[in-house]
């Protein structure tokens, strides 16, 4: 199993989610037990869900991520 690792630093950009609330609740939990913030258990929770994606999957995000940086 992956262990959870958290960056020093790195940019960030504001977005506004609506999560179930027993979700926010685990996640508060869990962000408690290790001590760091809600904000950066959710960051990690996301970077290694995507980091364990199918290959399929891995592959259209990348297609997509060119596509868009050609765009910009």
């Amino acid at each position: 199993m992956k262990k959870l690792k958290i960056p020093k630093n790195h940019s960030r950009v504001s977005k506004t989610l609506r999560l179930p609330e027993n979700l926010v609740e685990d996640i508060q939990i869990l962000s408690d037990m290790k001590n760091i913030s809600f904000n950066k258990t959710v960051t990690q929770l996301l970077e290694f869900s995507l980091k364990n994606l199918d290959e399929e999957d891995k592959k259209s995000i990348e297609e997509k991520r060119k596509n868009f940086s050609e765009i910009f």
